[in-house]
Order: structure tokens, then sequence, then C-alpha cells
């Protein structure tokens, strides 16, 4: 049994070791996005912020986006309050008075107690109905967005006439183990999200930093047909553009679109936050994204389950550390590139680690993210 485990492992590594050096070259082949001189401002923006007891780090969001170099009758600013219990509304109607383009929305006023399995859903339709721009902008109320967000996806817009924008994501490290592991574990996803559109295959994309237009949302049929699934408001979203417009699908490669967020401050949010994610998994149309989860998977729990038999067979723990230092080596010579582009070389040399956490979280994740529930803004969700 122990042979056919190695087998089976070895195997799944070998495939996974090909997938990651084709990322890697894929990524590598990406020229960053850039202008000589950014185009006239013409595109209207809506910037759509979901907020749910966001009052500690709202207003620090709210004025990256005001702020913006960008006329500001082209743009404003809707907040999407969600059943905040704090003084998320307060701080938002302070702004108001200084800024004539914030607009505030209260998604319980609206709801009359209705009980949903997605709010944010629910809230970024609300305002898209409600909103005034061409164009709709979505991140979160934890983000920061950097001071030319707006101006360079106009000058996107302008160029290449896409229908819907994706752009890159990072958290910030706070100096904790727990920040520098969700640092690395996010932009190797936000690296894979590059090389695969870089390949062609625009598969992948975050809420924190998207754009689409505004009729092209209403032709998708909105959120309907995912609207159930309490995710997805983005990745789901985006495969049914995808479908209409395949060839004006655009990804923003640039260091001065990226979005900044905050890490979970707890282990327990952090999981709550990637099975969160998981869950959405085998809600995608695209089967090469649940083959490719599934390979990862797989290969995470043939390592996390061959562990403790290695103890018990002769060679048996060198042969797993050997397997765990070729995926290691493997996936750093993917994470290089991508931690220059986000400027986070310094937080590699915890990458190696890291390998027991990552295999140990992602095979826990991805089980409870379809079979179990969650803990996600103080609701319970399955």
């Amino acid at each position: 049994m122990y042979i056919a485990a190695i087998i089976v492992t070895t195997f799944l590594l070998a495939v996974y070791s090909f997938l990651i050096l084709q990322y890697r070259k894929w990524f590598l082949r990406l020229k960053p996005f850039s202008t000589a001189v950014m185009p006239e401002p013409k595109t209207k923006f809506s910037v759509i912020i979901p907020a749910r007891n966001e009052g500690n780090g709202i207003a620090a969001c709210l004025h990256s986006i005001l702020q913006q170099q960008y006329p500001a009758d082209l743009f404003e600013v809707i907040v999407i309050n969600d059943h905040s219990t704090d003084n998320t509304e307060a701080v938002i109607r302070k702004l108001q008075a200084e800024y004539p383009n914030l607009r505030l929305i209260n998604l319980q006023e609206r709801l009359a107690n209705k009980q949903l399995n997605a709010y944010k859903k629910m809230a970024i339709e609300m305002a898209i109905a409600e909103s005034m721009g061409d164009w709709i902008v979505t991140t979160d109320a934890d983000c920061y967005a950097p001071p030319n967000w707006l101006s360079t996806l106009n000058a996107c817009i302008s160029g290449n006439s896409p229908v819907f924008i994706a752009a890159p994501v990072m958290f910030t490290h706070n100096g904790s183990f727990l920040s520098a592991f969700q640092l690395l574990d996010f932009i190797s996803l936000q690296g894979i999200t590059a090389a695969a559109v870089s390949a062609g295959y625009h598969s992948m994309c975050n809420g924190a930093n998207l754009a689409y237009r505004k009729d092209v949302f209403y032709e998708a049929g909105k959120f309907s047909g995912i609207d159930h699934v309490a995710s997805g408001d983005d990745m789901l979203l985006m495969h049914k553009i995808k479908a209409l417009y395949p060839d004006r699908m655009a990804y923003l490669f640039s260091p001065g679109m990226i979005v900044t967020t905050e890490p979970m401050h707890t282990w327990k949010d952090f999981f709550n936050q990637r099975i969160r994610w998981a869950s959405k998994a085998d809600q995608y149309d695209d089967k090469g994204i649940f083959w490719t989860l599934a390979l990862v998977y797989a290969l995470n729990a043939a390592l996390l389950l061959l562990f403790p038999f290695s103890f018990f067979v002769e060679g048996g723990l060198v042969n797993w550390l050997l397997f765990v230092a070729v995926k290691t080596g493997v996936e750093l010579s993917f994470m290089i590139p991508v931690a220059r582009f986000y400027n986070q070389l310094g937080a590699l040399y915890l990458f190696p680690v890291m390998q027991p956490f990552h295999i140990t979280y992602t095979v826990i994740a991805g089980w409870l993210g379809k079979f179990g529930s969650y803990q996600w803004k103080g609701r319970s969700v399955r």
C-alpha cells in the first residue's frame, strides 16, 4: 500500500510541477501595461463597495478612492452598508459632507429582513441599479487603491475596448507569520491569474480590483444562476461575461494598479475566508479550473496522508521530505518573479517554512468548502 501511495504521489507531483513551470514561463513573458501619456479622462465610473462592520478601516479606503487623480465629476462611489452594527454608516455620512460624489445605500432598509445566502451579490446588484457610471468598478471596504487607479482603467478602456478588466491585488504585511503566510499564498494565486491570462486563459480574478461595463453586466443576466452561492461575485460573474465576450477580457498587469488589502488577523478568520473561496470550486463551467484545483488538492492531500505513514517505513521520512523539497523548489521558481513584480522578494525566505502549513490548510479548507459551513462577517454560511 505504501508503494502504491508513493507512485500516486510521484505522478501527482510530476504533473503539478509541469503545470507550475508552465505558469512560470507564461508569467515571465508578460509585459507591464504602460502608456507614455495618459489619455483624456472620458470614462464614467461607479465604484461600488459593499461594507459590513468596516468602521475602523473604511475611511482610509474611501479617501484613497475619492482623492483619485481623476475628475470628480466622472466618478461616483457607492457604499452599500450591509447590516453593520458598528459606526460604518456614521463614518460614511461624515465623509459625504466633504465629497458630494459619495453615496450610501442601507441594505437593511431595502431587504426588509429578507434572509439571503449571498448578501454581497444583492448589495452589488442594488448599487448597480442606482449607479450613474457606464463602467462598474468593485473593491472591498478594507482595501486601498493607488492614486492613478481610475486613470489607468480609463487608459485601458480607451486603448483596448474591453468589456471586463481584472487587476492585481495584494495583502499588506504587518510582520507576523500569519500575515506573511497570507501575503505569499495570495500573490501566488495572483501570479497564476496573470500567467493564465498570458497563456490565453482568463480564468481567475478578485473582486477587490475589478471593472466591467454596466450594460454587459445586465446582458450577462446579472448574478442570476449564481446567486445561491455566497461567494463568487467576481470569478463566477467573470465566467458569465467571458461566455459572451471571450475576446474582450483584459488583465491590467501593472504595479501601479495593485490594490492592497488587510490580511485576516486570526487563523480562524483566515480559514473561514479560504473556506468561503473554496466553496465555489465546483460552480465553474470551465472544467479546466476545476481539474487544476482538483490536482492541487489531490497532491496536498496525498502529502498530508503520506506523512504519518512515513514514520513507520524505512526511509519513509526521507521520501516525504524529498517530495516536499521538490514541490517547494518548483514553486519558488515561479514565486521569485511573482514576488519581484509585487516588490515582496524579502518575504520569500519564509516560503519553505510555510510548506507544512500550506499543505494542511489546503486540504482542510478544500474539504470544508465543499462539505462544511463557515462563519463570515458574523453570519453562518453553508
